[in-house]
């Protein structure tokens, strides 16, 4: 069985939970991201989002679904706590199914739902580590969906990283991929696509702060135009993605 310090004992090592973070929230990391735009490639198909709007785009982004993915990411790390005796299956299960109600867009939640389910998988490759594995079976016994910042969370949790941190970096993780998406689907070079990276780090920042402050219960995303480009994805002519 893997021993994983936390924050909260003597041995913790903030190097080691450093590498740790970087490493399951690397873009390399074999999760198919790299397949999903989750409905923005309908926007710009439609002619709907530019190069020039990508930094409001995802300013509103982060505001808005950023902040529900954040919640639950928070809220699934919160799940790996020694207030619980054993690892509350039935919480993770109804926390993914809460997160599958507020996904509209059957594309979205596929998509988040096929990230989680690989990334899960991806992080028990590295050793044994009891709660993922029970959260990893009870998904499974019920068939429900894993998605993946919920994912992300319990496994930072789990890996004893620190929960501020974890957040921060699935939502630059998120950014990240759907930057790249728009660099395949525009005349976005690589310089101009880290600056906007680059300069969405204050909103990213404050979203985090914000999840922290807001409950699964009264978490709102209302993004009406990136649900109607998931929806409409599949009726594309031509398509570089899956969602």
């Amino acid at each position: 069985m893997s021993h994983i310090q936390t924050s909260h004992t003597p041995e913790f090592n903030s190097n080691l939970a450093e590498l740790r973070l970087l490493h399951i929230a690397d873009s390399s990391l074999p999760i198919g991201a790299l397949a999903h735009s989750f409905g923005i490639e309908t926007l710009v198909s439609r002619e709907f989002l530019s190069v020039k709007m990508l930094l409001y785009f995802f300013e509103i982004y982060l505001a808005e679904a950023g902040l529900l993915e954040a919640v639950f990411c928070r809220a699934a790390f919160r799940l790996v706590s020694p207030a619980h005796e054993s690892f509350p299956a039935q919480q993770w299960v109804e926390l993914n199914d809460r997160l599958s109600a507020r996904k509209s867009a059957r594309e979205s939640r596929a998509g988040s739902a096929a990230l989680g389910h690989n990334f899960l998988k991806a992080i028990l490759n590295f050793g044994s580590f009891p709660s993922l594995q029970e959260a990893w079976n009870a998904s499974r016994q019920c068939a429900g969906l894993i998605h993946h910042s919920p994912a992300f969370g319990l496994a930072a949790a789990a890996l004893g990283l620190l929960e501020d941190g974890a957040i921060l970096a699935n939502l630059h993780q998120n950014i990240a991929s759907l930057v790249s998406a728009c660099q395949r689907l525009m005349p976005l070079g690589q310089t101009e696509a880290m600056q906007i990276l680059w300069n969405l780090k204050p909103a990213m920042i404050e979203c985090a702060e914000r999840s922290s402050k807001c409950g699964i219960e009264n978490v709102v995303s209302f993004t009406p135009m990136l649900d109607w480009g998931a929806m409409e994805h599949p009726a594309l002519a031509t398509r570089l993605f899956v969602s």
